[in-house]
């Protein structure tokens, strides 16, 4: 294989860039790719596969390019259709089809990197990130360095096969990234698992089955902040402590955020929406203090469900999270 150079992750600096339409600019410019992957066979409520459209149409591209960005859409990854194929065993529906979904997704996200430029998935239900996260990890993992991980989510998506009460893989891909399973989905790129345990940061969580406690000593994830912390500590002491300990000896972090994260007031139209979210201002003051840091390698924003939403607004909040989290500030 051919060396490749690594992507240097955009850091901030003093003295901002001048301010281009939109917003104020204080991190360097990226060449940024947008990637769909329109999967919804890893949960029970159709809908998600129209996700990576309802953000486009909300502007995304034109937003990010208003802040100095560079931006490719890349189109959408293919997605089999739940209607052609059999949903497969109890315990881990449409694993096969979703496990080949996640394999393309991790070789687009992969080559992205690999092309100097910054991954944007948007999904699609959760199970996408076995697949996104594992093309991060990959290409890092071929320069010798490792990758911490940003898990934004109202749950903990640690489930396995063995202990999901509902077989719906959007709530195993945290399982099979630290290689808890369900295998074939764990072993993308023929390693596991992709991210060190310590390097795991799970931010916002308020809906954990009773397996999935376990699961998280199991794994080994010492960093899981629960909504109690949040509203206890504060929005920035708790995002300050996730991406020290993401960063961590790691080249930089991958961020997901679930949209179901945040309040269903604000954020309605989510694939499993949960009362006591982040407010607008706290989601927003994350992906703020995340430019900040100036360290996120790639980031993803699943579950937006325009089915069920009103007048788009959870797309058009995907879109200002995006800009927020790509440097767009308020003064």
């Amino acid at each position: 294989m051919p060396k490749v150079t690594p992507i240097q992750p955009a850091t901030a600096h003093p003295g901002s860039i001048p301010a281009p339409a939109g917003g104020v600019q204080t991190i360097p410019p990226r060449k940024i790719k947008i990637i769909g992957v329109p999967l919804d066979l890893g949960a029970s409520r159709r809908g998600v596969d129209m996700g990576p459209s309802a953000v486009r149409v909300a502007g995304l591209e034109p937003r990010l390019e208003a802040l100095g960005h560079v931006v490719r859409d890349g189109g959408n990854i293919s997605v089999p259709l739940a209607e052609t194929k059999r949903s497969g065993h109890q315990s881990a529906h449409y694993l096969k089809e979703i496990t080949e979904t996640c394999a393309r997704t991790a070789d687009v996200v992969e080559k992205t990197l690999a092309e100097g430029m910054t991954p944007v998935i948007l999904g699609g239900d959760h199970s996408v990130a076995a697949g996104s996260v594992s093309g991060v990890s990959e290409y890092y993992r071929r320069q010798n360095q490792k990758i911490g991980l940003i898990w934004i989510d109202a749950h903990a998506d640690i489930n396995t096969p063995q202990t999901s009460p509902s077989g719906n893989v959007h709530g195993m891909p945290v399982a099979a990234l630290l290689g808890l399973g369900p295998e074939p989905l764990a072993n993308i790129f023929d390693y596991s698992p992709k991210v060190d345990p310590g390097n795991v940061v799970i931010v916002g969580v308020r809906d954990i089955d009773p397996a999935e406690k376990e699961n998280i000593r199991r794994a080994g994830i010492s960093e899981v902040y629960t909504m109690r912390d949040i509203d206890e500590r504060g929005m920035r002491t708790v995002m300050e402590e996730a991406l020290r300990a993401a960063g961590r000896g790691t080249a930089g972090y991958h961020v997901s955020l679930d949209m179901d994260w945040i309040d269903p007031e604000d954020a309605p139209g989510v694939g499993t929406p949960v009362r006591g979210g982040a407010t607008y201002r706290e989601a927003h003051l994350a992906m703020e203090i995340i430019a900040d840091h100036g360290r996120m390698l790639a980031l993803e924003v699943v579950e937006v469900n325009p089915v069920i939403d009103e007048h788009n607004r959870t797309a058009d909040l995907a879109v200002e999270l995006i800009s927020s989290a790509f440097g767009k500030k308020i003064l």
